[in-house]
């Protein structure tokens, strides 16, 4: 079977203490780059790259790289990760950030290889829009881009975050972030407006109800896979986008086919989404990235299943 081709993602690896109604987790591994990385290699070979401390463990990357994850885009700088701690009230929408150490992240300026800049597949996790662009202007004959980002960024940079949108594919953002970047409280709304900002798919993560997904042809409203017990939201979108974009990945989709083949362009961008939705009902039943590196091929394919099971109308 020919090998799909390769998907680079820039973000954080970090360490996160989080506390949510069903406990507490102190210094577990977090970051977008981790959660991304973990749930698109069930797909295709991913590149990352990011930056740590020396306190980040290195077991951990060895792990990574058995799972077709290619680390050489990791520096290790002298100093600590990253460190994140936040909490969730209990309707688990929303995290609270409580404190932020940006530590070596801080002075992140990623650097690519000649063949992390020869990868076709791009996301750009939620980073500051000055380094995602320099990460563009690195690229080489990308096939699809797709970017994350946040509050912070759409308030504190939004002349650089409105040049990123006229490069990117693919906009994954949360309702809360759409709409604060087009100022529309409706999201289907809110969605169109951020369209005709640059990206041809915008993609508005709903939690516990889904995501909105709005294409040149029209929205598609794809639900979340039900979990009973919900542990720890953190990760959920970046390991939606992971499995999202490393579905198109090893399909093959590309920016041609959005103008070219609209209608398989749409099918093809749908059965990612709830691959998506899919892969983060995995995330949320555990703390950090633990249920991730716990999963199997063949959980993944049932619950995708039994979702299709569920929207389906006869």
């Amino acid at each position: 079977m020919k090998t799909p081709p390769s998907l680079l993602a820039v973000g954080s690896l970090a360490f996160d203490t989080i506390q949510t109604p069903a406990g507490k987790a102190d210094q577990v591994l977090g970051g977008s780059a981790n959660y991304f990385s973990i749930a698109a290699s069930f797909f295709c070979p991913v590149h990352i790259v990011g930056v740590v401390g020396e306190d980040f463990p290195k077991n951990h990357l060895e792990w990574l790289k058995n799972k077709k994850i290619d680390v050489s885009g990791v520096e290790i700088a002298r100093g600590k990760t990253f460190h994140w701690v936040g909490s969730y009230d209990g309707d688990l929408s929303e995290a609270k950030t409580l404190s932020t150490a940006l530590n070596v992240f801080e002075h992140f300026n990623p650097k690519l290889s000649a063949s992390h800049q020869a990868s076709p597949y791009v996301f750009l996790a939620n980073i500051d829009p000055v380094l995602q662009e320099r990460v563009l202007n690195q690229m080489s004959g990308h096939k699809l881009v797709a970017c994350d980002s946040m509050n912070f960024w759409i308030t504190g940079k939004p002349n650089e975050f409105k040049k990123i949108l006229k490069r990117v594919d693919i906009l994954s953002i949360n309702e809360g972030e759409a709409n604060l970047l087009s100022g529309k409280s409706n999201i289907l709304h809110a969605a169109e407006y951020i369209r005709e900002m640059g990206p041809a798919v915008v993609i508005i993560k709903r939690g516990e109800y889904g995501a909105l997904l709005l294409t040149p042809s029209g929205p598609f409203i794809a639900p979340a896979f039900p979990v009973q017990n919900v542990v720890d939201p953190t990760g959920a979108g970046d390991s939606f986008a992971g499995a999202m974009m490393g579905f198109l990945a090893e399909m093959g989709a590309n920016r041609e086919m959005i103008k070219k083949d609209p209608q398989g362009w749409d099918n093809l961008i749908r059965r990612a989404v709830l691959t998506g939705c899919v892969m983060a009902s995995f995330t949320v039943e555990d703390f950090s990235i633990h249920r991730l590196m716990r999963l199997e091929h063949g959980e993944i394919q049932a619950r995708q299943k039994a979702l299709l099971k569920m929207i389906a109308v006869h």
